[in-house]
């Protein structure tokens, strides 16, 4: 495949697609925003049928790593492989603390820090988010990867305005951005934002027939003999000017300079507040607002980071037609980005349901947007393999394909499903006479199915007062079932003028044929994923084919 031709999701373990499908040097912009190790496990919100956030819950990733084989065996390779200076620190992090979950943490960071290193241009840039819990280690890290020389910045974020339950510390308000490039070719657009209100009030005090302007000031810091001459009987500065007498003219033509009362007094240039760029963006960013509850962004994904802290990432350290990579891309904040700013990206994410939500979320910002998705079954066969991996990743996938929020895993603990009574997923509609929401529910069954599925599964109907079932299922129904779906009937939804099945039965195989892909029969579903608003996004510019393995 070649990037230049699509945007590329891919579903996996990032370290994998890494090695496998990213080429050495062929990466402009990384930015990762991964787990922090705080052991905290993060759930993705949906909406319910009212539009507010719904109580119900499914863990998303647990940020929580243990020490394993896996573990075991990255940590001989990275000690065995990298450089002394890697290798030792390593060795020494095992000594000093053993085989505890920060150095599982650190040892899969590594692993992958390396990698992408590997796949940034000379010309490139990373930029690694990450709170306190572990940004220490990782600073020392990255140094030994790219080299200190490389350290650009450690950019400070202010993503909250208050703390509260914090009487015995100081609240924690701020996350940290570590800045690295590969070179010291680099690229760099430099940023600016808003001037604050108390500076344009306190130094534009000045206004003539061009606007509004504040005066600066025209001395040399250094002493300039060259540049000492009087200027319309104002003597020169003991150093001399900033400027050549010729400069001084043509400024004194456009009106840009000002001439004090007091003749012993010193020119100065005028500064239009129309006319500047901006105030300079620094390492202290408290001027991007994390993203509130109530905010059309929102996605439901606690971890979600605003739209323009990565546009101006983005805009800072690439150009349009760059390859941005997102390693960790979550909810898609960081592909979404790029694609309104009119650059090439990849994202990866470990979980099929991160897949899911960025694939909604671009199709709802960016209406006729294409894409490619790595790693997602493309038929039956590629979907037993999923399902013999991890069968949760597998009722997730199932459920994206007819779009249905999944249920379960409410409670946040490691590995545990959630007593779903009998609801895998759930659709929502509205029914257009009375406005009021109704619900579909959906079962995904993996093994051997019989019409006691069925059964069960209009007992549920019944028991939650939903409107239509769906049966989700490898094997194809038998006379037996499609009789017991028969006997449910039909939904009418008059104010759609629709009758629908009550029961439904789809197979992975009629939702994944491309030529006659059966869907859901039922009225419009409501949002069952938060959406983005739609955006405006630039056109890509590819600017040459890269080969991806």
């Amino acid at each position: 495949m070649q990037l230049g031709e699509s945007n590329i999701l891919y579903y996996g373990d990032n370290l994998h697609v890494l090695r496998k499908d990213i080429p050495d040097a062929s990466i402009d912009l990384i930015y990762l925003d991964p787990p922090f190790n705080s052991q905290r496990n993060y759930n993705v919100l949906f909406k319910n049928e009212s539009g507010f956030d719904s109580e119900a819950q499914i863990m998303a990733f647990e940020d929580t790593w243990h020490w394993s084989i896996s573990a075991e065996q990255t940590y001989n390779e990275i000690v065995q492989n990298s450089s002394f200076l890697l290798s030792s620190f390593m060795t020494s992090l095992r000594q000093s603390y053993g085989t505890n979950q920060m150095l599982a943490y650190l040892v899969m960071m590594t692993a992958r820090l390396i990698e992408l290193h590997r796949v940034l241009k000379p010309t490139g840039s990373l930029y690694l988010h990450c709170d306190p819990t572990a940004s220490h280690y990782l600073k020392i890290i990255l140094d030994m990867i790219f080299g200190a020389e490389n350290y650009r910045n450690e950019i400070v974020w202010k993503r909250r305005q208050g703390m509260h339950n914090t009487s015995r510390r100081f609240g924690s308000v701020t996350d940290t951005i570590f800045f690295y490039t590969k070179s010291n070719k680099y690229v760099f657009n430099k940023q600016f934002g808003e001037y604050n209100p108390e500076y344009i009030k306190k130094f534009f005090r000045f206004e003539d027939d061009k606007g509004v302007y504040a005066l600066a000031d025209l001395t040399n810091p250094a002493d300039r003999p060259n540049l000492k001459y009087e200027y319309k009987g104002y003597p020169s500065p003991p150093k001399g000017w900033a400027v050549s007498r010729e400069r001084m003219e043509q400024m004194d033509r456009e009106g840009r300079l000002y001439f004090p009362p007091d003749p012993q007094g010193r020119i100065r240039r005028k500064r239009y507040l129309d006319e500047l760029e901006g105030q300079p963006i620094e390492s202290l960013w408290d001027d991007i607002q994390p993203i509130s509850p109530h905010s059309a962004e929102k996605l439901g994904y606690p971890t979600q980071k605003p739209l323009v802290l990565l546009e101006r990432i983005i805009q800072a350290s690439s150009k349009e037609g760059d390859v941005i990579l997102d390693p960790f891309c979550g909810c898609g904040t960081a592909v979404a980005a790029a694609q309104k700013l009119g650059r090439r990206w990849i994202g990866i994410d470990i979980t099929s349901l991160g897949i899911s939500l960025q694939k909604y979320r671009l199709q709802a910002m960016f209406p006729g947007i294409e894409f490619n998705v790595e790693g997602f079954p493309k038929d039956v066969d590629g979907a037993k393999t999923l399902l013999q991996t991890d069968r949760y990743q597998f009722q997730w996938w199932a459920l994206s394909l007819v779009r249905a929020r999944p249920m379960g895993g409410e409670e946040g603990k490691p590995g545990k499903k959630g007593r779903d009574r009998g609801i895998d997923g759930i659709i929502h509609f509205i029914e257009e006479i009375n406005g009021q929401p109704k619900t579909v529910i959906v079962q995904v069954k993996s093994g051997h199915v019989k019409s006691g599925d069925i059964r069960d599964l209009r007992g549920v109907i019944e028991r939650e007062q939903a409107a239509i079932g769906v049966f989700l299922t490898f094997e194809p129904p038998t006379k037996e079932m499609l009789n017991e779906a028969h006997k449910a009937g039909v939904y009418e939804a008059r104010g759609w003028s629709l009758e629908c099945p009550r029961i439904q039965i789809l197979t992975i195989a009629e939702l994944l044929d491309p030529k006659n892909k059966r869907q859901v029969i039922m009225p419009p579903s409501y949002r069952t994923f938060q959406e983005a608003p739609r955006v405006m996004a630039k056109p890509q510019v590819v600017q040459h084919a890269l080969d991806i393995a």
